[in-house]
């Protein structure tokens, strides 16, 4: 990738809403030339999309937690993440080395919330969860230093 693609790319990172003419200016590039640089970097993958940042608590979802599974009978095909993929609380699923083989973010309304969600993981997947509740999150969703 290119400098100026990275600079392009760490300025949508930290603003996913800045404008063409902003990225213009903090390039030293033409609108045009901006605007053609960040389709080509959608289109090969570089940009996936743009999200809005939540205030989770504010939309009534306070409690975040991080769960490990492991599959009860470790035989059983290693198909976790689309059995759990209906789940809307998961926000995010990553595969990990170690004695766990997924571990899972999610965000719930409350602590009796995050009871059913695990009863419901459990159920579908057939796995055994190990649960973190988050007590506060310094920072998050930091931007990449490119």
């Amino acid at each position: 990738m290119e400098d100026i693609d990275r600079q392009i790319v760490g300025l949508l990172a930290e603003d996913g809403r800045m404008s063409f003419t902003d990225l213009a200016r903090e390039t030293g590039l033409s609108v045009s030339a901006v605007h053609q640089r960040v389709r080509r970097l959608q289109k090969r993958g570089v940009i996936r999309g743009y999200a809005a940042v939540l205030d989770h608590e504010a939309v009534g979802l306070p409690l975040t937690a991080f769960i490990s599974i492991k599959p009860i009978d470790p035989a059983a095909p290693d198909d976790a993440p689309e059995k759990l993929a209906h789940l809307q609380e998961i926000e995010a699923c990553h595969s990990v080395a170690g004695e766990e083989s997924y571990i899972l973010k999610v965000r719930v309304a409350s602590p009796f919330a995050l009871e059913e969600l695990l009863q419901q993981i459990r159920a579908a997947a057939n796995v055994s969860t190990r649960t973190t509740v988050v007590l506060s999150t310094p920072y998050e969703g930091r931007p990449p230093r490119l």
